[in-house]
């Protein structure tokens, strides 16, 4: 598995090959500079804009870590997107997801005994995004990484979303759709990835079920999604993945290998 997939924001317009139905992690040829559109050029102007709005740790009132997280200076070359492994809650007001985020870091520091939350980010099922562990949003507004503890061995170089749910069977929200969405665009923007590449999902890494067979099934889309968002050239999609055959979540919050 690659560790380092460099790319600019001009190589970004070119490089969106992608294996049917599942992710191509090795790297990808820059384009070449007439590939650059005006359209292109104003859709990602327009993408870096909308920002999705992101709740602090100081929002929902995140406990001190036990120590501060690493920060890496160099950006992620991957989005590794997650399911938290918990209930598919029908609650999708922000105190909810505030109560999420308290919930995930506890688990995290007192029955994995981590110095703090493992994802760097989280998406609730009412769409609201979160910081994770101490320092994410510092570091990418720098482009540079936080060490996470979300994809184990390869912490040093992703960056990880966790999406509120656990979609083995079942779809996940609209809300939590759009702003999935949103974030990869956001993060695929600022660090200069490319979508079609850039955005995995556990299984890619790990021997887990996570992000559970329906939500891997639509990275595909997730891809194209970011990538129109973006203004840059969507590629067909193939035929679905084979679901994982592996067991789903064992308790709450366990979705696989992690640190």
């Amino acid at each position: 598995m690659p560790a380092n997939v460099p790319f600019t924001r001009r190589g970004l317009l070119g490089s969106a090959a992608v294996a049917a139905g599942g992710a191509l992690l090795g790297p990808q040829p820059p384009a070449s500079a007439h590939a650059t559109s005006t359209h292109a050029t104003s859709a990602r102007a327009a993408a870096a804009r909308a920002v999705p709005r992101r709740y602090t740790r100081a929002e929902w009132r995140a406990r001190a870590p036990k120590m501060a997280a690493d920060v890496l200076d160099r950006a992620p070359d991957h989005i590794v997107v997650h399911h938290t492994a918990s209930a598919n809650s029908a609650d999708r007001s922000l105190e909810h997801a505030f109560e999420l985020s308290r919930a995930i870091q506890k688990f995290h520091m007192d029955t994995n005994g981590w110095e703090d939350a493992g994802q760097q980010l989280t998406i609730s099922r009412g769409g609201h995004l979160m910081e994770g562990r101490n320092r994410s949003l510092a570091a990418i507004g720098a482009g540079n990484l936080v060490v996470g503890a979300q994809t184990l061995g390869h912490n040093d170089h992703t960056i990880g979303i966790e999406n509120e749910g656990t979609y083995m069977t079942a779809e996940p929200t609209g809300e939590l759709w759009d702003a999935l969405v949103a974030t990869c665009a956001w993060l695929c923007d600022v660090h200069g990835l490319d979508p079609h590449a850039a955005i995995v999902g556990h299984r890619d890494y790990n021997s887990t079920a996570c992000p559970g067979d329906v939500l891997y099934a639509r990275l595909p889309r997730l891809r194209n999604e970011v990538a129109g968002s973006l203004g840059l050239r969507r590629v067909p999609l193939g035929p679905p993945p084979k679901p994982s055959g592996l067991p789903g979540p064992r308790h709450t919050f366990d979705h696989g290998p992690a640190a």
